[in-house]
């Protein structure tokens, strides 16, 4: 089987042609299509919920796939804007201030969704996206690098790392920290994180890369179960285990502390 760090560098050292790879699929093709054709008509809050061929595209697009069941959750993401005092504002996970900014019928109104970043942009994540969830059919690891190496240069504090489980996997397992420590009183957890780590080398590609090396070779030696049990406990890390959970209960979730 070939490792981690080997899938990991040659799918980011080939980065443009496996993008233009899975966006030339026929199932990706329809949708960004579809997306493409429908999104500007779209002017309020309700249309785009309602719509669910939309509106799931552009969850998973912006990482929030595992959500797109909590319509009212969402709504009041949306509702509320992508300020510092909204709802959004309010959650630790950056990810939702990211999609409120994104379609920000708040500030925007009817015209929200006639921006590059709403339409272009939404594609251009979609396919990234597509890219990282088939590159972990085959190594979940992988799956789980392209995404920190993506997200990487917009994290700022321990926090929101704790709160995105896909991104605190990977700093424990490149620290060599047994999951159990997520268990933790989330301060403890944010101490020893920031005593083995420095945040702002996920800004530098270098020390970057040493990360995520130094994760890759740990992944393959701490992950020995079979593919089928891999491929079940990633899923859940990102998202794929949430279906039964209320929204209050990923709201609390949602608003760990700063």
């Amino acid at each position: 089987m070939i490792s981690t760090l080997v899938s990991y560098k040659t799918v980011v050292g080939n980065l443009d042609t496996q993008l233009e790879r899975v966006s030339s699929q026929p199932m990706v093709e329809r949708e960004i299509e579809y997306y493409l054709q429908n999104i500007g008509n779209v002017k309020t809050v309700d249309e785009f919920v309602g719509d669910y061929r939309l509106f799931s595209f552009a969850m998973k697009a912006m990482g929030l796939e595992d959500m797109t069941y909590a319509k009212a959750f969402m709504k009041k993401v949306l509702e509320g804007g992508p300020g510092a005092d909204s709802f959004a504002g309010k959650l630790v996970d950056r990810r939702y201030v990211e999609f409120a900014d994104t379609f920000n019928f708040k500030d925007f109104g009817e015209s929200a969704t006639i921006f590059t970043k709403a339409q272009q942009g939404v594609v251009d994540n979609y396919i990234r996206q597509t890219l990282e969830e088939q590159a972990g059919d085959d190594n979940e690891g992988v799956r789980l690098a392209l995404y920190f190496q993506r997200k990487a240069d917009s994290i700022s504090n321990f926090y929101e790392i704790l709160a995105d489980p896909a991104l605190a996997q990977v700093v424990r397992t490149s620290l060599g920290l047994p999951d159990s420590i997520a268990s933790a009183d989330i301060d403890k957890q944010v101490e020893m994180l920031s005593e083995r780590l420095d945040i702002e080398t996920f800004g530098d590609p270098d020390k970057l890369d040493e990360l995520l090396q130094r994760f890759a070779a740990l992944w393959d030696v701490t992950n020995e179960a079979t593919v089928s049990q891999e491929v079940a406990n990633v899923s859940r890390l990102f998202g794929g285990s949430v279906q039964g959970i209320s929204e209050d209960l990923m709201l609390q979730i949602a608003q760990l502390k700063r």
